[in-house]
């Protein structure tokens, strides 16, 4: 269903000419084929196999733009924060710090881990409860910082 929606979207962006749309979805429609045909055979994507696609393509966009400023190449760090946003209309709504730092509060108190040797399971557990509404970077330094004190 997601990716029918980018494919109409995208259509009713190039009867518009906003090339922005344009570009910014036809790249994103690009990238979840490429995840289609990856691997073994050819399949169709979940809606979430198709959501963490366009969240490591918006992430790769704020990374660009990133470093795009600080090259002081202001005009292609705008280029690359407009497409983010393009892209962040399909995504859900990101988790403020409070929101992870309770779930990551809760998760680790369900699964009793403590101590940092509790990492890699401590994050698996949380990030099945984000599921993707926040940046794995954001989170593991919630869950680094709450297993240490």
């Amino acid at each position: 269903m997601l990716k029918r929606s980018l494919e109409n979207d995208l259509r009713t962006a190039m009867k518009a000419r906003d090339e922005l749309v344009t570009s910014t979805l036809r790249m994103a429609l690009a990238a979840v084929r490429t995840a289609e045909v990856a691997g073994d055979q050819a399949r169709q994507l979940s809606d979430d196999e198709v959501l963490s696609v366009l969240a490591k393509e918006a992430k790769k966009r704020r990374e660009a733009a990133t470093a795009f400023a600080e090259a002081g190449r202001a005009e292609q760090a705008a280029k690359e924060l407009a497409e983010e946003q393009v892209l962040d209309r399909y995504l859900p709504a990101q988790l403020s710090d409070s929101e992870v730092s309770a779930i990551v509060a809760q998760a680790l108190a369900a699964g009793g881990f403590s101590g940092m040797k509790s990492m890699g399971p401590a994050m698996k557990a949380v990030q099945a409860a984000v599921a993707g509404r926040a940046e794995g970077g954001r989170v593991a330094a919630e869950v680094r910082r709450q297993l240490a004190s």
